[in-house]
């Protein structure tokens, strides 16, 4: 019995993934043809950029009444109608010709985005709940930048051997078939089922806190992540590294933590260290960080960014699984991620500003520094506040 669920649950875990990864292939699509668009649409480069940021912009209203949402639909359901959302963004986009069909594309495409952010965590969260938690919020974790990787080399070649279009249509067929996988496929784990009636939208004291507390970790990791590659090239460039080049260096951290974040999920499951090596991990992201003005260790500093730094992005999404009660799970998905996008959303405006106010781009740097510190301070806390509560 016990190797038949733990076969059901890797099979759900793998189904999840895959549809998963279409949200990385839709996001990347403006930006892999950003150019082309500007030029056969005649578009300024704002308005590309506000295409590829409008992605997002619908977290920051959507997250709760999705979570809310949860009390009225299966999590199946409800994943698979962000897919379909995602596909029909994506759709509207390859047919536009301005800036008003695209946005509106981007908008459904992010409102997809955010039923599937909450109910595909839900999903797993609930079958890997003091199993492999880590492990498997690993393995989730690394399916979006899995999607865009696939978008960074697929979408290229798709817009210039069949135009601009083509990565539309192709980020939204997959998208399309996922949900119909997912619909056809999807079983939630038995426990979920019977309790799926029992649904609510009040989390207790104790949850709220542990919530707030996580997804404030979450956002100060993103956040860290995202100035990471807006400004280590600039940093490269500014000791000397070609733009090409520098790009490509940095490209190695982005690789190498599709690998490096189900590896630490997995060693943290196992040796139940994940206090110690989340801790090690972001002081190795921080440290590495330090020495990114030292160019001629660019390439193995970029490694020990992505190989230990940000490997343990599934140790802090594991926490959602500990914050709440399955009964409250989708509901508090929903804070839980309309906080994410409070914190992590100004991030990169931050960095902007510190930067033209210094005009070195290594003060961001130091931001993003700050930021996997308040990280490993909110993990602690989390504990904490776990343990005085109990």
């Amino acid at each position: 019995m016990d190797q038949s669920d733990a076969r059901k649950r890797w099979a759900m875990l793998a189904l999840i993934f895959a549809t998963r990864v279409g949200l990385g292939f839709q996001f990347q699509t403006m930006g892999s043809v950003a150019d082309a668009v500007a030029s056969r649409l005649a578009l300024p480069s704002a308005e590309t950029g506000t295409l590829i940021g409008l992605f997002l912009i619908p977290g920051l209203v959507l997250s709760i009444p999705a979570g809310f949402a949860g009390r009225y639909a299966s999590d199946r359901v409800l994943a698979a109608l962000g897919l379909l959302s995602l596909a029909a963004g994506g759709a509207a986009a390859a047919t536009a010709d301005g800036f008003g069909l695209l946005a509106v594309g981007r908008l459904l495409c992010g409102a997809g985005f955010v039923f599937c952010s909450i109910y595909f965590t839900k999903m797993v969260a609930d079958w890997f709940a003091g199993r492999e938690l880590a492990t498997a919020m690993g393995i989730l974790v690394m399916s979006w930048p899995f999607g865009i990787a696939m978008g960074q080399v697929g979408h290229g070649w798709l817009e210039a051997t069949q135009g601009w279009r083509a990565p539309f249509i192709v980020a939204s067929l997959y998208c399309l078939a996922g949900a119909i996988a997912l619909l056809a496929a999807y079983r939630a784990p038995p426990s979920v089922s019977v309790a799926a009636a029992a649904q609510s939208s009040r989390l207790t004291p104790r949850e709220w806190a542990l919530t707030l507390i996580v997804a404030i970790a979450w956002g100060t990791f993103n956040a860290g992540y995202v100035i990471y590659l807006s400004f280590a090239p600039r940093v490269l460039v500014a000791g000397g590294v070609g733009a090409f080049e520098a790009a490509s260096i940095l490209s190695l951290a982005s690789w190498v933590m599709i690998f490096s974040g189900t590896l630490c999920g997995m060693i943290a499951d196992r040796t139940g260290r994940s206090n110690i090596i989340l801790a090690f991990c972001l002081s190795c992201a921080m440290v590495s960080l330090a020495l990114l003005p030292q160019v001629a260790w660019a390439i193995p500093v970029s490694l020990m960014f992505g190989l230990l730094g940000v490997a343990p992005a599934g140790l802090v999404m594991a926490l959602t699984g500990e914050a709440m009660a399955p009964a409250r799970r989708a509901f508090g998905m929903g804070v839980f991620l309309s906080v994410y996008y409070l914190v992590n959303g100004p991030a990169p405006t931050l960095a902007g500003w510190l930067y033209d106010r210094t005009a070195d781009p290594f003060v961001p740097i130091l931001a993003a520094i700050a930021m996997f510190g308040l990280t490993l301070g909110a993990y602690f806390v989390f504990r904490f506040v776990q343990r005085a509560t109990r």
